[in-house]
């Protein structure tokens, strides 16, 4: 165990391994980059540190001695002292396979570092991870985040949605917003628990955070329908990231265990979006509106799973 505490203001990354292990190495590049480092050599040391010191990043050995790591970044994910905007890593000795990867995403970690590495790439990430959870941290405590999913609340998107929107007034930008519902199919033989329920809009929510660019802002509207606020992105370039979201989730809701699967999850997505804000400004918290107000009336696209808000219908915002 590393018992140096790092100075005050300094980012706190959490190395979970032994040191001859896969994460030996980053102990030395994080260090260098400014980073404080605390390293604890198995599963149990490490997920009762985090209790403790609440990093700013989490960083798992694939192979610990006590565990596996997607183990410990399940238990990480679920251990509701550990906020949700943690970023959590799992790095292995090895190169990747789809299977690996996917299973360390279903258990919750951001990322799955493996050779061959690019120590520039990899600061930078962790960097972008921890201003994330900096700003996530801050909202939260502002009271604008969604304690249950570490999302934005409503009033924490209205928020966002003016600060982006006066962005791109400024600089004629685009802004585009994607509301996504998650629909969970259920038949009358095999009835879901809230359990399951709940861990069904866990995985969604884990999507939802790792699809998106840095800049786009994710949010949650209500129980099971989110958005995220896209700067400089167009109607083509929502309809894409509408279809990034809905395959994301599709691939976290179904673990490469199909026993370990989640009920079936079907996504809708409705958006809007403004090409040029400098030249038909809206309000901004006007787009949320209408990107909801899609989901349910807009114009159908995608066999209906993606709608565009269609000003033209009755009883919608014009």
């Amino acid at each position: 165990m590393n018992d140096r505490m790092p100075a005050a203001g300094t980012s706190l990354v959490l190395l979970a391994g032994d040191r001859d292990g896969a994460t030996h190495w980053l102990e030395s590049l994080l260090e260098s980059g400014g980073y404080g480092v605390l390293r604890e050599r198995t599963g149990r040391e490490a997920l009762q540190r985090a209790r403790a010191t609440r990093p700013d990043v989490i960083i798992v050995d694939a192979d610990l001695s006590d565990q596996e790591g997607v183990e410990l970044c399940r238990a990480l994910r679920a251990d509701p002292r550990i906020t949700t905007s943690t970023p959590i890593l799992l790095a292995a000795g090895e190169a990747s396979t789809r299977q690996l990867r996917l299973a360390a995403l279903a258990a919750g970690a951001w990322e799955y570092i493996a050779p061959p590495h690019d120590a520039d790439e990899i600061l930078l990430r962790v960097q972008a991870y921890v201003r994330a959870k900096l700003d996530a941290d801050r909202a939260r405590a502002e009271g604008l985040i969604d304690p249950l999913s570490g999302l934005y609340n409503p009033q924490g998107l209205a928020r966002r949605a003016r600060e982006l929107g006066s962005q791109a007034f400024r600089e004629h930008g685009a802004l585009a917003c994607v509301a996504v519902a998650l629909d969970l199919e259920q038949d009358e033989a095999s009835l879901a628990t809230e359990e399951e329920d709940g861990a069904a809009v866990v995985r969604c929510v884990s999507a939802l955070k790792s699809s998106p660019r840095l800049s786009d802002v994710v949010g949650r509207l209500s129980a099971r329908e989110f958005a995220v606020l896209a700067p400089g992105t167009d109607a083509g370039g929502a309809r894409r990231l509408a279809e990034r979201l809905t395959q994301s989730i599709h691939t976290r809701t179904t673990p490469p265990d199909a026993a370990l699967a989640a009920p079936g999850v079907r996504v809708r997505c409705g958006y809007e979006a403004v090409a040029n804000m400098g030249y038909a400004p809206i309000e901004p918290v006007e787009l949320l509106v209408r990107a909801s107000a899609a989901l349910r009336t807009g114009k159908e696209e995608q066999g209906g799973s993606i709608r565009r808000f269609d000003s033209g219908v009755t009883g919608q915002s014009p």
